[in-house]
């Protein structure tokens, strides 16, 4: 494809090329016609035999180059009518398609927000949750601490009002042996005895 272009391009050169020799063949032969004819042209005014030859050569050549560079000036002024049409229709393509993704990556930024602030308000979500169910196992975990304080409470205030009771009756029975070897006598001693065996013996 590039190698076609390069032709494309080199033609019209060619073609001036071939155009500036023609120009001057013909510039050639009119010095020529015009060295033979050189006394005649000093002697005569006005219109001469070389105009009419410039003329000639002037049409001719003139008409030459127009033949000659038509269709390749032509050829060469569409084709580049048509690149610039393409490239104008290639700019608007990119244009369309950045314009596109362009698009495209403002609703993926705005799906990104959304889904952020979901992120944000599942993880404030699981977090209350987490909190209020820690707050209720806590308060579960108390209310059992609470009832087993109680109940050890209990059941040492029990054990300790038995021992207190067992003291005190142990401490009672000492006394009342006191106060009975204190106050009775072996008189008295031996008349309950008597009383004893006489109960025993009934």
């Amino acid at each position: 494809m590039k190698i076609c272009l390069d032709r494309r391009k080199r033609r019209p050169v060619v073609l001036l090329l071939m155009a500036i020799l023609l120009f001057g063949f013909a510039t050639v032969a009119l010095s020529s016609t015009e060295g033979g004819d050189h006394a005649q042209a000093h002697e005569s005014k006005g219109w001469v035999v070389t105009d009419t030859y410039r003329v000639m050569n002037f049409t001719v050549l003139a008409l030459a180059l127009f033949f000659l560079l038509r269709k390749p000036l032509a050829k060469g002024l569409s084709d580049r009518t048509t690149g610039i049409r393409d490239q104008l229709s290639d700019l608007e393509a990119r244009k369309k398609e950045a314009e596109a993704q362009l698009a495209a990556y403002n609703e993926k930024l705005a799906q990104l927000d959304q889904e952020a602030e979901q992120l944000v308000a599942e993880y404030v979500r699981q977090g209350n949750e987490t909190r209020e169910r820690i707050l209720k196992e806590a308060e579960k975990a108390a209310e059992k601490l609470e009832i087993q304080a109680l109940r050890n409470i209990e059941h040492e205030f029990k054990t300790a009002k038995a021992k207190l009771k067992e003291d005190i009756l142990e401490k009672a029975l000492v006394k009342a042996e006191e106060i009975i070897q204190e106050r009775i006598t072996a008189k008295d001693q031996d008349r309950l005895v008597d009383e004893y065996l006489e109960k025993v013996v009934a």
